[in-house]
């Protein structure tokens, strides 16, 4: 029997509550599919931070590099300054154990409400493959006269061959095996970003050519991205782009699918350590209530699962969710699901085992 060693981050906030939810489905399709998990609990977050100053031990990073994955809750508190644990935890996880892809799928699930006017499951089924440990989140930049009527600020994007190659082949290889459309867009700004987006736009055009002929590539500034987003979703298969906007259009994604009750993502290090969290924050105005929507950490773990080899499990969980939000669920925001936290873990449970 297989045995995978996880390391669970429950986190800030209600971060708790809905890795609950997770580890409580994680459990029943172990059993179901005959494999083991072996979960190691770390208290990395805010509450550990205010009371120790420690963010990420070296120690603890060091034990981390060990997993086989790590399941993530949330990291934001609102008694600790903006960016110590985004920085000093989030980032540093992504740099330190170089989890260079962030994987966000945005798809509409049934009896799911969208926002888009006409727009069924069928019309939102796309990835988005963000560059995760380069560009303007390197931190790299300086302050000249800072505090005076001439102060400056520069912050800088630095851009590697190495690491838009990696992406790059990462997204062209994920295009193939999603086996669909096969159709890559690069995202990004090459009218005025001539420099970062030059070296983008050549290496897209130079692996895909001379290695990936079968997959269709095409182009979209990040604005007309959003645009297309918006509007025609259903003509996105792929989309791969840099680290910031990246982060932009994923946020719009969640909203298109359904809002953040509903959106996991990645951060992958293919053949390392990944991590896999519900990107929708702590939410600490509802932390203890019990009506935070745990179906986006549940996704997490289906994604989680599908990263580690166990297909069939992440595919079974996921047919679950889809009966949940079709047949149960009022909404997906958090108090008016119609259902706690806990009942609907436990119905994502009792759909596994029917």
């Amino acid at each position: 029997m297989k045995m995978y060693k996880i390391a669970v981050i429950p986190g800030d906030g209600t971060g708790p509550e809905v890795i609950r939810e997770g580890l409580k489905v994680l459990e029943a399709v172990s059993r179901m599919f005959n494999f083991k998990t072996n979960l190691q609990m770390y208290d990395l977050g805010g509450d550990r931070y205010l009371k120790t100053g420690e963010v990420l031990p070296d120690s603890v990073l060091k034990e981390l590099r060990t997993f086989d994955s790590i399941y993530l809750g949330a990291v934001g508190h609102p008694d600790v300054k903006p960016g110590i644990l985004e920085k000093g935890l989030l980032l540093k996880l992504r740099f330190d154990l170089e989890q260079y892809i962030n994987l966000r799928p945005v798809k509409l699930f049934p009896g799911v409400d969208c926002p888009l006017k006409d727009k069924k499951p069928e019309d939102i089924d796309f990835v988005v493959v963000r560059e995760n440990n380069e560009g303007l989140y390197v931190g790299e930049g300086e302050f000249i006269n800072k505090g005076t009527q001439n102060e400056v600020a520069i912050q800088v994007s630095r851009n590697t061959r190495r690491g838009v190659e990696r992406c790059l082949r990462y997204a062209f290889e994920y295009t193939r095996n999603r086996n669909k459309a096969k159709k890559l867009t690069l995202c990004g700004k090459t009218n005025v970003l001539t420099y970062a987006f030059d070296l983008w736009e050549r290496v897209f055009h130079e692996i895909g050519e001379k290695d990936y002929p079968d997959i269709k590539r095409d182009y979209a500034h990040v604005d007309a991205t959003c645009m297309w987003m918006i509007k025609n979703p259903e003509w996105f298969d792929v989309i791969v782009t840099d680290n910031m906007f990246g982060d932009i259009i994923t946020d719009l994604g969640a909203m298109i699918q359904g809002g953040m009750g509903i959106a996991a993502g990645g951060n992958i290090h293919p053949g390392g350590v990944s991590m896999f969290e519900p990107i929708g924050g702590s939410a600490p105005k509802y932390t203890g209530k019990g009506i935070i929507n745990p179906l986006a950490a549940i996704c997490a773990g289906q994604m989680l699962l599908d990263y580690l080899g166990e297909t069939q499990a992440a595919a079974a969980i996921e047919k679950s969710v889809i009966k949940i939000t079709s047949e149960k669920l009022k909404s997906l925001a958090a108090g008016k699901m119609g259902f706690s936290t806990a009942e609907v873990g436990d119905m994502v449970v009792q759909a596994l085992q029917k």
